[in-house]
């Protein structure tokens, strides 16, 4: 008679016998159709929002070789948002947490202003040809209602600490905010500032605010007011709330909406507040099943689809820009995957898969709902002096590309007008909405076209991050122009075994110390690469291209003219 525990690893034995068998069955062939004469509007850059918690990262070595990256990404302009702008502390880095000491004040109470932090990171994200996102935020220890304890100690104690309350003095607070703003148009140029986005407070619905929904927009009438005195023709908006399928938070996200429609505005008692764009947070839900990863997709839409229908219940506000100022497979980029297992997705190819998947889902709810989607921001920089792979949510690891930073360089090449897709591997929106990509793999593309070249965009995506054979997929071209006689073509991938620094670095022992010659081979692995050399195809307005495409894959196939 077998005893529980051989009990329990028969049954395991076996469950990884069955998970191993389906993974070897030959997956069925795929077949992607592109219409390049289907054009379906701009392919707008929707993609390069960026951002990170610890402002002081962006100054340090691998900080500012990152958001030279970063801006090198597209023709168009990156976005950079950053928490901790307006935070009180002496400019030291550490996990969630970072500072500029704006505003200090003396021993009289007299306000205190000091820009030398501030101007340092806006002119590292100009000088790189990045713009910023500002949101402005949090509260200086002098101004707080709460101040103290000030700064917290993450991950012992209370994260939420004195930063997070409301001003003891509006009025002090909106000088802070009008000093600011003239300040960067002295230095920046009114023209430069005007294309900035300026974003009031981070979360109000969570932790990041200790005050009521009423006091927020108090908090926000304020500071567009003192933001329109200085800069009439600036961007303002807001309420940067997470999480609307909650009811909580969708509530949140109304009443805010109806205090800038209809409400009575606390700093100027006129009719409404001042808003040109809005922003709410969208995250899924990963977890450990079994031993593996299963990434939560269908949370994170969910949280997408529910802020665009309130947004678009208010006919005033239907079609300003939304911009999901958050946008991530979980919410806690300083969560390393040591600590929190579910988080295993951050190194490899499965991160930059699911964003994919995510955003071209993202894409069509905006698209059914008539939203004005200007931006979807991932929630992920870099961490200076953590271990290598830690597991952090970040685009690079000690100055090591991620393959995820790959994918938003394949972005970067997709130019022009969308164009028509069709195949027969996609999973349908309803059903990633109402349970993620839990069944068959979802495989499917986008792709752009230019006068002289088109860009596809194609992923093999599953929530559950197990082994499972590639599927062989048929790419079919049609409607090419008639000078397209002969194309070139490009393949460039994300898999296991191209543009993955993540898998190099496991097959070199994963060193946490690695050699010059480690290091510089790491470096050249976090580029993106071909797939194969690029090869000239002669055409009659068609191309067909055959190639396995793997599970947690991405690829990116360029044919020009």
């Amino acid at each position: 008679m077998l005893t529980p525990a051989c009990r329990t690893n028969v049954v395991w034995s076996l469950t990884v016998f069955f998970l191993c068998s389906v993974s070897s069955r030959a997956q069925a062939p795929v077949t992607i159709r592109v219409d390049v004469s289907s054009r379906l509007g701009p392919f707008n850059q929707v993609w390069s929002y960026f951002g990170y918690d610890e402002p002081n990262y962006t100054y340090m070595p691998h900080g500012r070789e990152l958001i030279g990256e970063l801006a090198a990404l597209g023709p168009g302009p990156v976005y950079i948002r950053a928490h901790n702008l307006l935070t009180t502390g002496d400019a030291s880095a550490s996990l969630k947490w970072g500072s500029t000491n704006a505003y200090t004040e003396d021993a009289r109470g007299n306000p205190v202003y000091d820009w030398k932090i501030a101007d340092q990171i806006f002119d590292i994200y100009l000088h790189s040809g990045a713009k910023p996102f500002v949101e402005v935020g949090f509260m200086p220890e002098a101004l707080s209602v709460h101040p103290e304890p000030y700064r917290h100690t993450w991950p012992q104690g209370d994260l939420y600490t004195g930063w997070t309350y409301p001003p003891k003095d509006y009025q002090k607070w909106a000088e802070l905010v009008h000093r600011w703003i003239l300040h960067c148009v002295e230095r920046y140029g009114k023209a430069e500032v005007q294309s900035w986005y300026w974003e009031v407070w981070n979360e109000p619905n969570i932790g990041y605010w200790h005050g009521s929904p009423e006091e927020y927009d108090k908090l926000y009438d304020y500071t567009v007011d003192a933001i329109r005195r200085a800069l009439p023709a600036a961007r303002v908006g807001g309420p940067a709330t997470t999480g609307p399928a909650a009811a909580q938070a969708a509530a949140y996200l109304r009443q805010f909406l109806e205090h800038c429609a209809r409400g009575t505005n606390f700093a100027t008692q006129k009719t409404g507040a001042p808003l040109d764009f809005i922003t709410f947070h969208a995250k899924g839900s990963p977890k450990v099943v079994d031993g593996r990863v299963q990434m939560g997709l269908a949370t994170n839409l969910r949280d997408v689809n529910e802020g665009f229908a309130i947004v678009a219940s208010f006919p005033e506000f239907a079609r300003l820009p939304i911009v999901l100022s958050e946008s991530d497979p979980e919410g806690c980029a300083a969560c390393s995957a040591r600590v929190y297992p579910q988080n295993a997705y951050r190194n490899g190819a499965l991160y930059p898969a699911y964003t994919a998947a995510a955003l071209h889902a993202i894409l069509e709810l905006a698209n059914q709902r008539h939203a004005n989607l200007a931006g979807m921001l991932t929630w992920a920089f870099e961490f200076e002096d953590q271990p290598y792979f830690d597991g952090f949510r970040t685009l690079a690891s000690n100055g090591i590309d991620k393959p995820v930073l790959n994918l938003f360089r394949m972005l970067g090449l997709m130019q022009g007008e969308r164009v028509k897709v069709e195949g027969d591997g996609a999973v349908e929106g309803s059903t990633m909405l109402e349970s993620g990509v839990r069944q068959k793999p979802d495989v499917d593309a986008m792709a752009a076209t230019t006068d002289h070249s088109l860009t596809v965009l194609l992923w093999n995506y599953h929530d559950d991050d197990v082994p499972a054979p590639e599927t062989p997929l048929r790419l079919r071209v049609a409607g090419l122009p008639a000078a397209a006689r002969h194309v070139l073509v490009r393949h460039y991938a994300i898999d296991h075994d191209h543009s993955n620094a993540y898998s190099v670095w496991q097959s070199m022992g994963s060193p946490q110390n690695p050699t010059p010659e480690q290091y510089s081979k790491l470096k050249a692995a976090g580029q993106l690469e071909l797939l194969e050399s690029p090869r000239w195809l002669r055409t009659d307005g068609t191309v067909e291209l055959n190639f396995p495409l793997p599970r947690q894959s991405v690829s990116l196939v360029e044919l020009s003219w």
